[in-house]
């Protein structure tokens, strides 16, 4: 299943014109991402509040990473001060996987920024999260934290940027999205005395990557169209909910 690096700001000092911060917000959207990253069975490390950016990119290169995502607000510079608006996706140029994920993310982002055609994609090879990662990387700078309709928008959206995010995540990925996360429940595998198979996809075609026996506890962390994500000992792939109690 796949395994992100999540990495909300780090700047506290980048004040929203209504209020808080862009460290503060963008662990709001994060925190918001989460019960979603879980519902659809996608792994995650996060950043932690007072690290440096060179820590978070060293922790990130540390791992093995399917995507690096970096969450960001942006700011006008000060002769268009709170006049700008709009989203900006970036990704390294020469990185087809980044470019891929980039466009998915500002694609689907158009169906909820209130002005779609300010959304894009931009190639960089300056900003350090991008350029120095080891996995695929995209910054999203998310609106425009001094203009006050854009800082207003993104801080009463918080739930739907999440969902929306994490729909490109399950996209670029090639799962499908389950949209209404659950809280975890713990379950029991019934089958008639066989192992029950976990597999990459919720498909009888997908690959195994792992087996719980008759009669074992897991974890059912999302549901979709008769198969349940599941995590049993760390293994988190799909299983058919007729096999699970």
């Amino acid at each position: 299943m796949p395994n992100i690096y999540l990495s909300p700001s780090l700047q506290p000092y980048n004040e929203y014109v209504n209020g808080g911060s862009e460290q503060y917000h963008m662990n709001i959207l994060a925190d918001n991402m989460e019960p979603y990253l879980r519902a659809n069975g996608i792994r995650f490390t996060r950043n932690t509040i007072g690290m440096t950016l060179g820590q978070a990119i060293r922790e990130s290169n540390a791992g093995y990473y399917d995507l690096h995502l970096a969450l960001h607000s942006n700011a006008a510079p000060p002769q268009l001060s709170g006049q700008l608006r709009g989203a900006d996706v970036y990704y390294y140029p020469y990185s087809t996987a980044g470019k891929r994920a980039a466009e998915i993310i500002a694609e689907n982002y158009k169906e909820i920024y209130p002005l779609p055609d300010r959304v894009r994609t931009m190639p960089t090879t300056t900003l350090a999260e991008i350029t120095k990662t080891n996995a695929p990387a995209v910054l999203i700078e998310t609106a425009y934290h001094d203009n006050p309709e854009d800082a207003e928008w993104l801080v009463t959206h918080m739930p739907e940027i999440a969902a929306n995010l994490v729909k490109s995540l399950t996209e670029i990925f090639g799962i499908p999205f389950i949209d209404n996360p659950q809280p975890a429940r713990t379950a029991k595998v019934v089958t008639q005395g066989g192992n029950l198979n976990i597999r990459n996809r919720p498909s009888l075609d997908a690959a195994v990557i792992g087996q719980a026996p008759n009669g074992a506890t897991i974890t059912v962390l999302g549901e979709w169209q008769g198969w349940y994500v599941v995590n049993y000992n760390g293994i988190i792939g799909y299983s058919s909910s007729q096999f699970i109690r």
